[in-house]
């Protein structure tokens, strides 16, 4: 085709036996080639890899991680022509009926950055709803790299569902770590047992003001999330069938869900290349 710009058509065309529409015919093809095939197929392969939970900026994100450096505008506009989008808030559940026992202070007053692992970790429980059934849902996260270290999912709210929760994180520390375990004012962290167990294992305990969420910001977009990028997204037949995704989509989320403000690492990753370091 750059010989066009140098040379007669019809010259060309007698030295290659070409008839003219056939050379317009090609030249309009090769005009069609889409440049963004592969990156297309890379944009659908860790979409559907992801089950359509990342929008255009993680996608990007990924991309980058895989040495693809292109523009997060750009990708959206692939999606959109691709027709993905992110299938991707939150009802939450109300533990606090009154004070049961000992309020402890907010030792942790929105401070949600913690420079090392195991330092700062907050907890939390939340509800789902599955034909009239109910399954309670009790993380903790630390605030380092938002991993979930242990949970228990129970199908009524009872206080051996915290302490159980608590039993497996502590054999993920030594202790006397001094980590500060944040949660809102609810029945169960007021317990006397709840707080003899932090203590024992030095622990210090650190409470939201009454009814503000914000004081526990993080572990509550974790259950936005979870509940975006999982419940809502098909209906349910048992509660046997939640809790048996509920602990894919943990095991997923800690290993392989990449977050911007992790440097685009999993919470698992990101905690690796701390110790690396």
């Amino acid at each position: 085709m750059e010989l066009r710009h140098k040379y007669d058509l019809d010259l060309l065309l007698n030295q290659t036996n070409m008839a003219r529409s056939s050379f317009y015919y090609y030249e309009k093809r090769s005009k069609s080639v889409d440049k963004y095939f592969e990156l297309k197929e890379l944009i659908k392969h860790i979409y559907h890899k992801h089950k359509g939970r990342y929008g255009y900026r993680r996608i990007t994100d990924e991309l980058n991680n895989q040495g693809v450096v292109i523009n997060h505008k750009t990708i959206l506009r692939l999606m959109k022509s691709l027709g993905l989008k992110s299938v991707i808030r939150v009802k939450k559940y109300k533990s606090y009926k009154g004070e049961q026992g000992k309020i402890a202070p907010n030792l942790l007053q929105r401070n949600f950055k913690a420079a090392a692992p195991n330092q700062k970790w907050a907890t939390d429980i939340t509800e789902f709803n599955v034909s009239g059934k109910k399954l309670y849902l009790s993380p903790i996260i630390d605030l380092f790299n938002q991993e979930i270290i242990s949970y228990e999912l129970t199908e009524r709210p009872v206080f051996y569902q915290v302490t159980t929760m608590l039993k497996k994180a502590f054999k993920t520390i030594p202790n006397n770590t001094n980590i500060t375990l944040h949660s809102d004012q609810g029945w169960q962290y007021q317990m006397r047992q709840y707080q003899q167990l932090l203590k024992e294992k030095g622990i210090k305990q650190s409470m939201s003001r009454k009814g503000n969420c914000l004081d526990n910001a993080i572990i509550e977009n974790f259950f936005g999330i979870l509940k975006s990028e999982l419940f809502y997204l098909k209906k349910y037949n048992s509660i046997n069938q939640l809790k048996k995704e509920i602990k894919e989509y943990i095991l997923y989320y800690n290993n392989d869900r990449i977050k911007s403000n992790l440097n685009k690492m999993s919470p698992i990753q990101y905690r690796a290349h701390y110790y690396q370091n």
